[in-house]
């Protein structure tokens, strides 16, 4: 990461701190210090302040609220226990103090009070004063009684306190100004009881002629008229007149009327204060107003000027929101521009959004986006037939018309009432002077200017309520608006004009409004839509299952076989399922299984606050049956709690039987037994050498190689036995664990950012990198990924992720719980324009969150749609901590990255551990699992077949009675490594033949063959050991999760499949197998009998087997005929249904 800094701002590694002196206490000033204290994380500055008013930084936005309370204190914008907070150090405040002289050259302050202070830095937040009309020079208006502005608690307190005046009580306030302030000050004096009359002087039409169009402003006129408010338009003042005394006694109008008044109150705009910065040689505007670059520096060095001083392009802004923009951008690239993780390019400021919504006069008023693009281009419409309904249908102009420039004046619509005063809406299509062209590009936002508009408006007099939309001529983009009376939707249309986000729903809809969508429960299904692909389990399946009696989501997996192929099909089964129970009044029970009587969240909370450490100790504590084994859906689940909490190493023997196959070996097993090996490339950035590694370790243990959607490099086909080797010489060369096994964090995809690209404007590299070694190996719930895209172009695809980030000129947009698979979603903006530091600290929080509360198997996706109050009761949780929960969270955040180890290099480091890895423990010997072919220059497994036969196997089909079999020693007890505290497992090699054999505490030896017959897998050993209720033991397949059970080789969650299972005992340190000899049973369960081939993969995807019972002659075949099943007892010969191609 580069750690140069902006010209302007400090290096990151300047130790000495820096002090930044701020000019004024106000909104903007208050803004940027608080902003400051918040992102300086590795307190580099000191902020230093002094405000010439006696209060401390006070809400002027809510001026009109203090002649109803009269308390300073509760506009103020912090209270004064913040102050007392704050570290002298850090932040030192003086108030009733004003800077009275400013020396760039030698970066010293004077005030009034003869304080001097050199700085680093000076931001100059001076604001803004009222402005007077020429007729009143300052001289004037000191000696004028009755003459006020409004601007600040001064000007409030002189205004209430003249307005108790015996010759002011009863008498007319006149308010000079129909802006937004003149308003505000009209509302004010309007509610003082010691006031007679109040009226407004404007000099356009109607009020908030900035705001708002004619037709708005007029509503707003009928609404302040009916209070009681005068409203004298189209006038001004030319003077004043007063009493010898100089008493104000009225004002002279343009039209030469005299108005009587007792006070009066300009509100006529505002003057930036820049009388400091004129002083001091720094460059102003004529017309007033700091000049200012797009980094908000000043034309003098470390000077920079935020708020409604400050000058930008020559334009001075009156309203808060550019203001805070100006202190947020200053304060980012003092701070953010290089930290911890990551550079940044430094933000600029851009043009601000003049969006407003205030309540004025008691009339809820709004503007956003573009609200005058109609006024900039002339307007053309065309007549046709009023109609009398309602609110009709829109219909588009006759193709003969719609060439034709309509005339002025005609609307294209015009709906109404027969009643007048009518309510209509109107779609008024306002054209470009120039030609308008109809190539424009589909997709791509074409702004006011470049094309023509439409506007749709709605204005209702009965109550006081209109709406002026306005929209590309084609009604895919909203351009901007106004409201008045009704500004409910506000938020929703700046939201939608801010990210110029394609339109879902016609203009219309936006008045009229639209309906709300469903819940993703299948509801809008047919019965005869495909559920689940593998096994061609449709809706209407699932249904008439729940119907004839199922009644938990193993049996209906059972009978359907839905979700035991892939499993992807699960999130949907499983609401359908739940759908459907609630439909005929069954409860669904949540419970985590048969062996925990509640919900993994709940299991969670009891781990971690009895603080249990093995299975051993939360069955014990936790389950239905205190001496249960487990199974394979509980065991992996407790076993990541047990990682989210303590982050033990997962090979170790208290929790190695726990984890299911892909973690147990710290790889992913294929299907056929070998696994891929995926290091981690942290953001995807990789040297050469690196990738010069990959390509000897993949040559020397013949991998197939392949470029991942994470930006990492897979090596697949790794003998079980290699693992060791090929993860020891990846880590000498720097590589460690990419956790692709496990249901933790996989990857935070990047682009390259600022570090490459020319539209870069994040570091998205260097973060992308910081996330992932922050949060590598953390289990979860479900697998985590990530994504980080350095601009707006979004080439990571953050968006899908997660979690995700996208720079803006402002920070990251979070987007959170976004992913693909089954059901993909698209990712939720979760916060805007995140400093860099703070990203982390929200990330941990949600992760954590996610850690705590997700069920088994859930991705975050899932997660929040069935969060109670969805995403946005996570934001008032994680971002607002309305819980309490976020430093708690964050907490253990930091506990649980700070427990990180290698799991790859903890197993090459110990020799007892490789030994766990060996394919069989008798024998160094080495068995392929399926036939190897080459394709593309890389060789890989054979095709499996479409579909398999289903297969069922028997002892009795060995020629042998089982009276004549014998002990024969396969393993010693030394090779299981059996342990009082988890089950373990073994391959062994017999013959031709694999049988793998297990030690269950308490329990003892049991042996089995090591194919699952499902997909002629030879993986049994790999799978988890459990028992159901009753206490039957059983193995579950790693692949698809078929049952076998132990002591009979029964399946028990499928019908169509069983193994052989065999006797085993122990005499000493020796185990024996009671076996037949090797090439009888060979000709049963040999390797290379049922080994997948490619020909006969093609033979029975063309539907060339049957279904396969491998028996003896007599048992399990009607009248002695193996044939029927698939193939005789103890023959050799073909065993495929009676398809000699198949060779099983």
């Amino acid at each position: 990461m580069s750690s140069e800094q902006p010209e302007g701002f400090p290096p990151v590694n300047d130790d000495r701190r820096k002090t930044i002196f701020v000019v004024g206490l106000g909104m903007v000033g208050i803004a940027f210090i608080e902003k400051m204290l918040n992102l300086d994380e590795p307190k580099r500055y000191r902020v230093v302040t002094c405000g010439e008013e006696i209060h401390l930084a006070y809400n002027r936005v809510a001026l009109t609220d203090y002649f109803q309370h009269r308390s300073v204190e509760k506009l103020y914008l912090n209270q004064v226990d913040w102050y007392a907070r704050q570290d002298p150090e850090r932040f030192l405040f003086y108030t009733g103090e004003q800077v009275t002289s400013l020396d760039t050259d030698t970066h010293c302050l004077t005030t009034n009070k003869g304080r001097v202070v050199k700085y680093d830095y000076c931001v100059l937040a001076t604001g803004s004063e009222s402005t007077l009309p020429s007729y009143i020079p300052p001289a004037r208006a000191e000696k004028t009684q009755g003459t006020f502005v409004y601007r600040n608690i001064s000007d409030l307190d002189k205004i209430l306190a003249y307005s108790q005046k015996d010759h002011v009580k009863g008498g007319r306030a006149v308010v000079v100004g129909g802006g937004l302030l003149g308003l505000e000050a009209a509302k004010a004096v309007f509610d003082l009881e010691s006031l007679g009359d109040v009226a407004i002087i404007n000099r356009q039409a109607f009020p908030l002629s900035r705001q708002l169009d004619d037709e708005g402003g007029e509503i707003v006129l009928r609404r302040i008229e009916a209070m009681g408010v005068q409203v004298l338009t189209r006038t001004t003042v030319v003077d004043i007149t007063t009493s010898p005394e100089g008493v104000l006694t009225g004002l002279v109008l343009s039209n030469d009327q005299h108005l009587d008044a007792k006070m009066v109150i300009f509100a006529i705009g505002i003057t930036p204060r820049d009388d400091l910065a004129r002083k001091s040689g720094l460059k102003c505007q004529d017309k007033g107003g700091i000049v200012v670059d797009d980094s908000l520096k000043t034309t003098a060095d470390d000077v920079y000027a935020i708020g409604e001083c400050a000058s930008w392009k020559g334009n001075t802004y009156g309203l808060i929101a550019p203001g805070v923009e100006m202190a947020d951008i200053l304060s980012f690239n003092f701070t953010q521009v290089v930290t911890g993780v990551g550079g940044f390019k430094p933000r600029q400021m851009n043009m601000p959004d003049l969006s407003t919504k205030l309540k004025l006069m008691g009339v809820d008023v709004a503007s956003f986006g573009d609200y005058f693009a109609d006024k900039r281009i002339p307007r053309g419409v065309a007549k046709t037939p009023t109609s009398k309904v309602g609110v009709a249908a829109a219909e588009p102009l006759p193709r003969d018309k719609g060439d034709r420039r309509p005339k002025a004046g005609e609307p294209i619509w015009e709906i109404e009432r027969d009643e007048t005063p009518r309510v209509t809406i109107k779609i008024e299509p306002t054209v470009s002077s120039e030609t308008a062209t109809n190539g424009e590009k589909s997709g791509h936002r074409r702004a006011a200017s470049d094309g023509p508009i439409e506007c749709l408006t709605y204005r209702d007099p009965f109550a006081f309520v209109y709406k002026k939309y306005i929209f590309t001529a084609d009604g895919k983009y909203l351009l901007g608006g106004m409201m008045v009376g009704d500004t409910s939707d506000y938020v929703k249309l700046v939201s939608l004009v801010k990210k110029k986000k394609t339109l879902e729903e016609p203009p219309s809809k936006f008045i009229i409004g639209s309906g709300g969508k469903g819940e993703e429960d299948g509801a809008d299904l047919d019965d005869d839509t495909q559920i689940c692909s593998c096994h061609n389990v449709t809706k209407g399946d699932i249904v008439a299952s729940v119907q004839s009696g199922t009644e938990t989501l193993a049996d209906l997996k059972a009978k359907t076989k839905a979700g035991t192929g892939c499993g992807g099909c699960m999130p949907l089964v499983t609401s359908i399922f739940k759908a459907e129970m609630k439909k005929a009044g069954h409860a669904v029970s949540s419970n985590l299984c048969p062996h925990f009587a509640m919900t993994r969240q709940e299991l969670f909370t009891i781990i971690k606050i009895r603080k249990l450490k093995t299975f051993a100790d939360v069955i014990a504590s936790a389950g239905v049956k205190r001496d249960s084994v487990g199974c394979e859906t509980c065991k992996p689940v407790v076993g990541s709690i047990l990682s989210s909490l303590y982050n033990e190493l997962v090979m170790a023997p208290v929790h190695h039987a726990n984890q299911d196959t892909n973690d147990r070996y710290l790889a992913n097993i294929q299907r056929n037994g070998t696994f891929s090996v995926v290091p981690r490339v942290a953001g995807g950035e990789i040297t050469p050498d690196k990738l010069i590694v990959l390509g000897q370790v993949a040559k020397k243990y013949n991998l197939y190689t392949k470029i991942t959607g994470g930006q990492r490099i897979d090596l697949f086909g790794a003998q079980k036995q290699d693992l060791p080797d090929i993860w020891e010489e990846l880590v000498a060369a720097g590589f460690e664990s990419g956790h692709a096994y496990g249901k933790a964090l996989r990857t935070v995809k990047s682009c390259v950012g600022t570090t490459w690209c020319r539209y870069g404007i994040g570091d998205s590299v260097g973060m992308a990198i910081y996330l992932e070694e922050r949060y590598k190996g953390i289990r979860s719930p479900h697998k985590l990924k990530g994504g980080v895209s350095g601009c707006v172009r979004e080439c990571a695809e953050a968006q899908s992720k997660d979690f995700g980030l996208i720079a803006t000129d402002k920070g990251w947009n979070i987007f959170l719980a976004g992913n693909g698979g089954t059901t993909p979603r698209h990712a939720t903006l979760f916060a805007k324009d995140v400093p860099p530091s703070k990203v982390v600290r929200i990330l941990d929080r949600f992760l954590m969150y996610y850690i705590r509360s997700a069920d088994k198997l859930m991705r975050t996706a899932r997660w929040v749609e069935q969060f109670e109050g969805g995403i946005e009761r996570l934001k008032k949780i994680l971002l607002d901590d309305e819980l309490g929960l976020c430093a708690e969270l964050e907490k253990e955040m930091d506990e649980l990255v700070g427990t990180y180890a290698d799991e790859w290099k903890a197993v090459i480091k110990d020799p007892a551990r490789k030994r766990q890895f060996r394919q069989f423990v008798n024998t160094d010997e080495r068995r392929p699992q399926i036939e190897a072919i080459k394709e593309r220059g890389q060789q890989r497994p054979a095709d499996w077949p479409k579909q398999f036969p289903p297969a069922k196997l028997h002892p009795s089909a060995i020629g042998t009675p089982k009276s004549e079999w014998k002990w024969r020693k396969l393993a010693t007890v030394h090779d299981l490594t059996p342990s009082d505290a988890a089950t373990t497992s073994a391959a062994v090699k017999y013959g031709d033949s694999q049988l793998a054999i297990f030690h269950i505490p308490n329990r003892g030896y049991y042996a089995t063959q090591q194919m699952c017959p499902h997909k002629r897998a030879f993986v049994l050993d790999h799978g988890i050991v459990g028992d159901d209720l009753n206490g039957n033991l059983y193995v579950s397949c790693p692949l698809h999760k078929r049952n076998f059970r132990l002591s009979d080789g029964e399946c028990l969650n499928d019908a169509e499949y069983s193994i052989i299972a065999f006797d085993i005992k122990q005499e000493g340190d020796d185990l024996f197998v009671l076996l037949p000899e090797a090439e009888e049973l060979d000709t049963v369960i040999g390797t290379s009998k049922w080994m997948v081939k490619q020909a006969s993969a093609e033979v029975a995807s063309r539907g060339g087997g049957k279904a396969i019972e491998i028996v003896g002659v007599g048992v399990g075949a009607p009248d002695g005929d193996a044939a029927v099943s698939g193939c005789a007892g103890g023959g050799g010969g073909s065993c495929g249904g009676g398809n000699p191609l198949l060779d099983w």
